[in-house]
């Protein structure tokens, strides 16, 4: 709080966002971090990291996805995925093996340890997904689903 008022008591000034207030970027990021928190708090209870969501449903999905494929759909660069695979591989999660014809990629997939956790964490996932819905409305899902993936496939 800042001191502001003649008789002492203390104000709450106000943040000046400036050009960032209307700015998609910046209002971007913070709804995500607004939903990464929110999501954070529903997988808590599992001890899971919401952050291994995607990839555990990723791999779930797509059996025997290679390393370079699972960063292209997570939108993650290689670098920053391959020690998330390689906490999920340690903690048995999935299971990671080489292919013969070419020793430098790997084929993931979920252990049932890896199953089992993605079922706990699916569950908090669509309750976080049913808050956002009643923010976002019904309406309006479909084009701003819409819009986000236009923006991740075209940005510069």
């Amino acid at each position: 709080m800042e001191r502001g008022d003649r008789d002492g008591e203390a104000t709450v000034k106000p943040i000046d966002f400036g050009p960032l207030a209307t700015w998609v970027g910046f209002n971007l990021r913070v709804a995500q971090e607004a939903s990464f928190e929110a999501f954070s708090q529903h997988s808590a209870a599992i001890g899971e990291n919401p952050g291994r969501f995607a990839t555990l449903m990723l791999i779930a999905r797509n059996a025997d996805i290679s390393q370079t494929k699972l960063s292209v759909a997570s939108g993650r660069d290689k670098s920053s995925l391959t020690p998330v695979v390689e906490d999920l591989v340690r903690r048995g999660l999935v299971e990671r093996k080489r292919v013969d014809s070419d020793r430098r990629t790997y084929r993931l997939n979920l252990s049932a340890a890896g199953r089992k956790t993605l079922a706990l964490m699916t569950r908090a996932a669509r309750k976080h997904e049913r808050n956002l819905d009643r923010l976002i409305g019904p309406r309006d899902k479909q084009r701003f689903i819409a819009i986000l993936k236009r923006i991740a496939a075209e940005i510069e």
